[in-house]
């Protein structure tokens, strides 16, 4: 196969990576097969064929244990009968700039070859895989998610506009939850753009960008909504705006403060993985924009839409409904399109009814407040939460790190087929580990001898030094014997062995004080035996031979280049979601000195920890591990828990003059409906993503789906039934509240007698 660049043809010969004699670097299972295809072309018989590790015709050890896959071994032997996958390894230089452009065309050109090859020989299943297919891979995420984002798009839009709209056509606002989503979408345009701007990439995981405004976006448009709804009709539309951005908008800001402060501390050199830090950079430029555009966008339509309603004008249409006495005298169709209740005298109540029309907000007063605030209702509450707990204790058990890179690429794609096929036919054994001896021992002595056999028993080996005893008693010589003895014959004889050559590279020699010559460091090759959980096993092998090399006279270290990755991706994949709820603790305890009750932030603070702590189980109990995927879910899913959360609390927290039931029941009909409308938009526009064949996507979905459930779980039945035995107290309150009117009397009463004075004085 020949890759033309700049008028010169490569091969394969001109790209590969080479050895000490300058030959081409291939794997040891083609030397096999060349002395197998050798034998039968001269009629004679060949070596048996060992697995995991085989005698070449040279007498050089061989380790096949990756190169061969679903390995049938003859009985009472480790002869290789069959074998059903055979796995090769192309090594590629990559030196300077040009090689490295030439090795890519020759991997693409590669990958071809391969695909003409399994069209003419159907019988044989091929799986290629080359550097660039996990990058090509994972960037396809974004191609196959293109039709359910649509779909996403529309189902979130009907059932936004859905959520706003009403019988009355005055006071239904469907415009108003179409333009919720259109303040989003443009955040996310003008976050993108500033991205381009500056020279970022785009990769797949900016898909969860998207869907992390939407859930902060939605909550608080609707917050917004139902805030206009509670304001009396006779005001005038400044003031009811005003009353509405006071309510409202300081909630919204602390909320998109505590937003930025966790993705801000997710995006700080303290996270070591550039894909999370990306990820959370552009997150905090999206929600800053997502705040702007709700704040001056959306309020402003808030606006317009408030003038059209003081007008009683259609919502829709912008034409003026006539009075109730021309409706009469218009057809059926007409009125039907042009119903709306007139209140002429507006008064609280009456406002409040004429917003009862509304399905959800006549469904949380009459209903559903009634239900949870019941006395039997509760037990069942308090019960079902218990078992939440029990099933989120199960699942965090059994949390595991996801550092498999097939948790982030599109499911139908070559990465994911050859993993797979790696996994069926290749996790019998462990990677190759290097057995590392980095001081002068002394390999001489029986007992060190010993112990080195002890360390290396039960892995399949490749040891200088077993082969060095074995050469030692296949001539009749002890092993113990002195140590320039020892050290002469392992130089002059066993090294100039041409079986035993390779071996010269994993001995270093140095001079000692007195001048001899001795074994300053070595090394070895050990494989343990595996199952299909191969990454948990390797995990539990690097921590077992941690601690042996601590407490072992001899001085060794062990190493394979995929435990640089599992100790730094172990190291880091938990740091961003630490650093981010640390940084949202300090955050509510310092706040906690501004705001009324210091006991809103305690609240806030456990209703954030359950919330975290049932994603965690649950999305373990739905087969999600813990990559850098879901721990930015993780991270959004404590903002999101107290987003939702902080309202109806601080509600409760300043209510007087009433029972914990009723101001539970009045906090629900306040804040219940948003909190309702924003979760079934969110958890609407997230179901297309579990259609999508990407493990990224699933990832997502999942993740974020679970912390929409759980927070409104948390909001509409945990902590409705807990706030009604639970602090903050109401009784303080009304009796503080009965001393600030003894007081307001007795100055009456002194401004009464004052004045009495004075008209006596003036007679």
């Amino acid at each position: 196969m020949q890759v033309r660049m700049l008028g010169f043809n490569y091969t394969f010969a001109h790209l590969c990576l080479l050895d000490d004699n300058s030959s081409c670097i291939v794997d040891d299972i083609l030397h096999v097969l060349e002395e197998l295809r050798a034998a039968w072309a001269y009629n004679r018989s060949a070596l048996p064929l060992r697995y995991p590790i085989t005698t070449l015709q040279d007498g050089r050890e061989a380790y096949i244990g990756h190169q061969l896959g679903g390995v049938l071994l003859a009985a009472g032997h480790k002869s290789v009968r069959y074998a059903q996958a055979l796995q090769l390894t192309y090594h590629l230089q990559a030196v300077n700039p040009l090689n490295d452009m030439v090795a890519k065309r020759w991997e693409a050109q590669f990958c071809q070859a391969l695909e003409h090859y399994q069209e003419a020989h159907p019988e044989i299943t091929i799986y290629p895989f080359t550097s660039s297919s996990p990058q090509r891979d994972f960037q396809k995420t974004t191609k196959v998610s293109e039709c359910p984002l649509l779909v996403s798009l529309c189902l979130c839009v009907s059932l936004a506009v859905l959520c706003c709209s009403m019988r009355d056509c005055v006071r239904t606002k469907p415009w108003l939850g179409l333009l919720a989503l259109v303040s989003v979408g443009l955040a996310t345009l003008t976050s993108a753009g500033i991205i381009n701007l500056t020279g970022g990439k785009y990769n797949s995981t900016f898909l969860g960008i998207p869907f992390i405004m939407l859930g902060h976006g939605l909550l608080g448009t609707f917050e917004m909504l139902s805030s206009w709804r509670r304001t009396r009709e006779d005001q005038h539309v400044k003031e009811r705006v005003a009353a509405v951005f006071s309510d409202c908008m300081l909630p919204f800001t602390a909320s998109t403060a505590l937003y930025l402060v966790t993705f801000g501390i997710g995006a700080s050199p303290f996270t070591n993985i550039e894909a999370v830090r990306l990820f959370c950079r552009n997150t905090c430029i999206s929600v800053l924009f997502n705040y702007l555009y709700i704040l001056s966008f959306y309020g402003s339509n808030l606006v317009f839409t408030g003038y059209l309603e003081n007008n009683y004008q259609h919502s829709l249409f912008c034409k003026k409904v006539p009075k109730p006495d021309l409706m009469l005298q218009k057809p059926a169709w007409y009125r039907f399109l042009m119903y709306t209740q007139f209140n002429e005298e507006a008064s609280e109540l009456g406002d409040l009814r004429a917003y009862e029309s509304h399905l959800l907000v006549a469904f949380m007063k009459r209903y559903y407040c009634e239900w949870i605030t019941n006395t039997y209702v509760k037990p069942f509450v308090v019960l079902f939460y218990l078992v939440y707990i029990s099933f989120a204790l199960m699942g965090y058990l059994q949390v595991s790190e996801g550092s498999d890179l097939s948790n982030v690429v599109a499911t139908e794609t070559s990465t994911i087929a050859y993993t797979r096929a790696q996994q069926r036919y290749f996790s019998s054994y462990s990677p190759v580990i290097g057995f590392y001896i980095y001081e002068s021992i002394e390999y001489w002595n029986a007992s060190v001898q010993e112990d080195m056999c002890e360390y290396t028993k039960g892995f399949e080996r490749i040891s200088w030094f077993e082969s060095y005893l074995g050469y030692l008693n296949s001539l009749n010589v002890s092993t113990s014997l002195p140590r320039r003895n020892f050290t002469e014959r392992l130089r002059s004889g066993f090294l100039k062995q041409p079986q035993f050559l390779h071996f010269s590279d994993d001995i270093i020699f140095g001079r000692l004080a007195d001048g001899e010559v001795d074994v300053v460091a070595s090394r070895m090759f050990l494989m343990a035996k595996t199952t299909e959980n191969k990454r948990e096993e390797m995990h539990i092998l690097l921590d077992t031979l941690r601690k042996l090399s601590l407490t072992s006279r001899i001085k060794f270290i062990v190493f394979n280049p995929s435990f640089v990755y599992m100790d730094r991706y172990a190291a880091s994949v938990g740091a961003p979601l630490k650093n981010s709820c640390i940084a949202a603790l300090f955050l509510l305890f310092f706040s906690a000195f501004l705001v009324a009750d210091s006991l809103v932030n305690v609240w806030l603070t456990v209703t954030a920890a359950s919330v975290e702590f049932g994603v965690i189980g649950f999305m373990t109990v739905w087969q999600v591990e813990l990559d850098c995927v879901s721990v930015l879910c993780l991270i959004h899913c404590v903002n999101y828990a107290i987003d939702s959360c902080a309202p109806l609390l601080s509600t409760f927290a300043l209510g007087r003059d009433c029972t914990r039931t009723r101001w539970v029941k009045l906090t629900l009909e306040r804040h219940g409906v948003p909190i309702l409308q924003s979760c079934l938009c969110y958890s609407v526009a997230l179901l297309p993503l579990a259609a999508v064949p990407s493990n990224l996507t699933g990832t997502l979905f999942r993740c974020l789906f679970l912390t929409t459930i759980i927070t409104l779980f948390h909001c509409l039945a945990i902590l409705p039934v807990l706030l009604t035995f639970l602090p903050p107290s109401k009784k303080k309150r009304k009796e503080k509240k009965g001393a600030e009117t003894r007081d307001e009397m007795e100055c009456m009463e002194m401004v009464d007698s004052t004045r009495v004075v004075d008209q006596i004085t003036t007679v």
